[in-house]
């Protein structure tokens, strides 16, 4: 390979000569300083600084690590490379990590998709004026937002909930998915009844408004 010295000498012979020369004088020094031009300027554009590129076997394991433990971010993934003598960037971690799988669709793309087909049911308190206590079932459709049912009881039971259902949806118009809370008015004989009729039961998660 051709030194320092060897790449200006030709680059210097080769900026020197006259244009206007003969072919026959310039042919052993034009293929010298084209070679020394191409070698000095990969010389002037080699890497000197800059991060260091991040080796395949280790964005392997960012990948491996990250996809075994989808709930684990950059900084746990940069934190527990680093106990292994692993010496990356945070943001090299995040940028080798897998990407995280995201649903086909949203919930409020879900809501506008199947509206029609929701709804939603739920158990409320009405105080008398004999200071009874006596509870309500509402029923409600998602597509228009509209009340398909209502009734009222002293003693909500599971079966009387699950007749209220069935009055309300008969056999001809079935909802697809119903939307209830976690109450234990709600009990087995209504499970099986939902699921009888072909309705997908969604119980929201406790604790939830």
């Amino acid at each position: 390979m051709l030194s320092i010295a060897d790449i200006c000498r030709a680059v210097s012979f080769g900026a020197g000569y006259p244009q206007g020369a003969d072919d026959c004088e310039a042919g052993d020094y034009r293929p010298l300083a084209r070679a020394g031009f191409r070698l000095y300027w990969r010389w002037k554009s080699r890497r000197s600084c800059g991060r260091p590129t991040v080796s395949l076997e280790i964005r392997r394991l960012i990948r491996e690590m990250s996809i075994a433990n989808p709930l684990w971010g950059a900084p746990r993934i940069h934190g527990e490379l680093l106990k292994l003598g692993i010496n990356v960037g945070q943001t090299s971690v995040a940028k080798y990590m897998a990407g995280r799988w995201r649903p086909p669709q949203g919930w409020k793309t879900f809501l506008r998709n199947h509206a029609d087909g929701i709804v939603a049911m739920d158990l409320f308190v009405v105080p008398t004026i004999s200071f009874r206590l006596l509870y309500g079932l509402l029923i409600m459709g998602h597509g228009r937002r509209q009340i398909l049912w209502f009734g009222a009881t002293a003693h909500p039971t599971a079966e009387w909930i699950a007749n209220q259902l069935t009055e309300d949806c008969g056999w001809e118009q079935i909802p697809r998915y119903l939307i209830r809370d976690r109450d234990g008015a709600y009990g087995e004989i209504f499970v099986r009844r939902v699921r009888s009729i072909g309705i997908r039961d969604g119980p929201t998660s406790p604790r939830s408004p």
